[in-house]
């Protein structure tokens, strides 16, 4: 028997062995679209969803506080200079883990999120179950000055859009299921399922329908519940508070909200631009080179900027104030209060380019624990100087509040920061307090940014699904679908008699008018334009199309957005208009009217409860 029939043999057994398991699988999807309806299963597989998410967060913390703890034992001087190697390790390890081994961007978690749901169709990618852990684990680990919150929910919408996909669900339920792992992550690695509900409707741009509420419920439930199971019933700042809200903090309250909101517009706009420039750098070994000594500088001088923070904001908020500055060489100024200031103000300040420096040189983080790092130093510097000038501010509370208000100005999202500060302090008793300094962060903040640094490089592209219903349905359209191709195209130099015999097999009333050598675009012919003609055969060969075409009002780019598809519509009045490619290559036409059907699909589609 030759090589080849061996082969072949080999071959066709393998298939046997594939093909029951490929009828299973259809049986199964045949069994459950005959035994339970498409609203329970959606409930089921928010519920699965759930414990993924909390699963995936346990790993990533795991794995962590393993690392972190190796590399802080390494060291009991008193000023670590391992601060000066280790966050470079770390983020050269976690760039080449992405760069060689993953081959994909898995940084900037959230916003790759909105984009999916926005400009996707929903579908995340497999490797986006797993790949987040590893790589943000090694980059917080080392020392990256990053949190673990955004490649976490990346992780559990992965989880959640590539279950949906495993039996065939369509994209408005995948979109929920991305959601529910959203949900479930916020819920899992804060045990709070209030904020991360509020983060998915807030920061997910999700309507607030009973279709959406109840699974998005589901999963935040679920993965906060086996989070309890598998780390103890503490909430991560326990905190008593001995201060409760008196009216006549309002306007200090209200001084703290305006502060935040400022302060996240330093964040916002500072972040921003530090990546514009690391993306600058086209080589990307000497991005490693700038921001891991960038890093390991800052943390050599600053060690609170080491990792996610979350040491510093469980010292300052324990009345321990001291360890915020072990290892430090500020250490001999803890004691005074401008000392203390001054320090708290340079973390405030540099946290953003320790972080800017921990993603743009390839380590992977997101922006959840920094926010909430400097929130609670703003706090806790505002209600120090308020004291300085006499007045009785408790400083705990106001490290709580900047919290919340740092996190609602950073994100556009009030609710988050409301419930999640309130839900991991393991009570509301700061609930007014919280409240009203997000509402005024946001405020403050939306006069300058209208959107948050999640949705703005989306934003900016005109790729962002928002709560705007019409702005939605717009985003959620894609040029690919409403391009019509079926017009017959002409050139300029056929006969009035030749064109004729292209409008008695055409049923279409304007014809593109291409170069026959490069396909470009040159002109419309309107039917009304020869109408009056069309029937005199002695003007058949005294009429050109050249002579007769005339210029469209407007060429649409096919790279244009829906949104600017329809003002350019608004501006010409035109029901008709050609699509060309970038250098000017004819594609079809648009119309309005078939805009319009798929714009009344796609809004009936979403909408459906």
């Amino acid at each position: 028997m030759s090589l080849l029939s061996l082969l072949k043999k080999l071959f066709l057994s393998i298939m046997m062995q594939i093909r029951p398991s490929k009828d299973r699988y259809l049986r199964l999807l045949d069994w459950r679209e005959k035994h339970i309806k498409q609203r329970q299963f959606i409930l089921i597989l928010s519920f699965l969803v759930g414990i993924g998410a909390a699963g995936a967060a346990f790993v990533l913390k795991s794995f962590i506080h393993l690392i972190h703890t190796v590399v802080i034992n390494l060291s009991d001087h008193e000023i670590n200079f391992w601060y000066l190697a280790f966050p470079a390790v770390g983020i050269l390890i976690a760039s080449l883990f992405v760069r060689y081994v993953v081959k994909d961007d898995i940084s900037h978690g959230v916003t790759k999120i909105l984009y999916a749901i926005s400009q996707h169709k929903s579908i995340i990618k497999l490797h986006n179950t797993w790949s987040s852990i590893v790589a943000s684990s090694i980059t917080i680990g080392f020392g990256g000055s990053v949190g673990a919150e955004a490649p976490i929910v990346l992780t559990g919408s992965a989880i959640g859009s590539n279950l949906g996909r495993i039996f065939k669900m369509d994209q408005r339920t995948l979109m929920l299921l991305a959601g529910c792992g959203a949900a479930g992550a916020i819920g899992g690695i804060f045990k709070a399922p209030i904020a991360g509900v509020a983060f998915t409707l807030e920061v997910l741009l999700l309507d607030l329908t009973m279709t959406s509420i109840v699974p998005l419920l589901i999963a935040s439930i679920t993965a906060t519940a086996l989070s309890y199971f598998l780390t103890g019933n503490e909430a991560m700042f326990r905190f008593e508070t001995h201060d409760p809200f008196v009216l006549e903090r309002i306007p200090y309250i209200i001084l703290l909200g305006i502060i935040c909101g400022l302060v996240s517009l330093y964040f916002t706009r500072g972040m921003n631009k530090l990546e514009q420039l690391f993306k600058k750098v086209g080589n990307a070994y000497i991005k490693i080179i700038i921001g891991g000594v960038a890093l390991s500088l800052l943390i050599f001088l600053m060690p609170p900027l080491y990792g996610e923070g979350y040491d510093t904001i469980a010292a300052l908020l324990s009345g321990e104030t001291d360890k915020v500055f072990n290892q430090s060489l500020w250490y001999d100024y803890r004691h005074t209060v401008w000392g203390v200031i001054l320090f708290f103000v340079a973390l405030i300040l540099f946290k953003i380019v320790a972080s800017a420096a921990t993603n743009g040189a390839g380590g992977t983080g997101g922006i959840f624990a920094p926010s909430l790092f400097v929130g609670c130093l703003t706090g806790y510097v505002v209600a120090l100087l308020l004291n300085e000038m006499g007045f009785l501010i408790p400083i705990r509370n106001f490290a709580f509040a900047g919290m919340a208000g740092l996190m609602s100005g950073v994100m556009h999202a009030p609710l988050t920061g409301t419930f999640l500060i309130a839900e991991l302090t393991g009570g509301y008793d700061l609930f007014m307090t919280l409240m009203i300094t997000t509402v005024i962060s946001y405020l403050t903040i939306i006069i300058f940014e209208p959107h948050s640094l999640y949705a703005m490089r989306l934003a900016q592209k005109g790729e962002l699904l928002t709560h705007h219903k019409d702005r939605a349905v717009l985003t959620l359209l894609k040029m690919d679908n409403v391009i019509e191709t079926d017009l017959e195209t002409i050139y300029p130099d056929m006969t009035l008699g030749e064109l004729v015999k292209v409008i008695s097999r055409s049923n279409r009333n304007v014809y593109p008018v291409v170069n026959r050598s490069n396909n470009r675009l040159v002109g419309v012919l309107p039917l009304d334009e020869v109408r009056n003609i069309m029937f005199r055969p002695e003007l058949y060969q005294r009429f050109t199309v050249r002579k007769l075409m005339v210029v469209p009002p407007a060429k649409i780019n096919v790279h244009l957005t829906m949104e600017k598809v329809m003002d350019v519509f608004e501006r010409t009045g035109a029901w008709n208009l050609p699509v060309v490619g970038d250098n000017g290559e004819y594609l079809g036409f648009v119309s309005k009217s078939k805009i319009f059907n798929s714009y009344r699909h796609v809004l009936v589609h979403f909408s459906e409860e």
